[in-house]
């Protein structure tokens, strides 16, 4: 069974898509806005120039990122409309929120990053651009 050192050699752009979903994850988990920054900046250093799996998990990351900081300014705009965070059933909302839209996001981070470290490219469901072409072959 391969190993993902043996990815790394194997398959072009595999350090680019881990480290894409590992600042995906850090972002969501660990480093709220710090992730989201390093890896805008690695997309934008890289992206152009990068091979086919560091491109896809790249462009998708960044995009599922910034579906989830717009659903997160969409539910802070709601809970404001409805009150603000005053309120008893605003926390039902907001528990909701995090049970299922951020740990989705996380679920599908974890999965990715799976993908990524066995040298796969990965969409994300729903929010994700298309694959590129190239992928069709990894």
């Amino acid at each position: 069974m391969p190993t993902s050192a043996d990815n790394q050699q194997a398959v072009p752009g595999f350090g680019l898509a881990v480290a894409a979903e590992s600042l995906y994850l850090l972002n969501l988990l660990l480093l709220p806005g710090v992730g989201f920054v390093l890896l805008l900046l690695l997309y934008l250093k890289t992206a152009r120039q990068a091979p086919p799996l560091a491109k896809a998990h790249l462009s998708q990351t960044l995009v599922a990122s910034l579906w989830g900081g717009f659903l997160l300014l969409v539910i802070n705009g709601l809970i404001l409309l409805l009150g603000g965070y005053s309120a008893a059933y605003i926390w039902v909302i907001i528990i909701l929120y995090f049970t299922l839209v951020h740990a989705s996001f996380v679920l599908l981070g974890a999965l990715g990053l799976a993908r990524a470290l066995s040298g796969q490219c990965w969409r994300y469901p729903v929010v994700g651009p298309r694959l590129p072409e190239a992928c069709e072959s990894l």
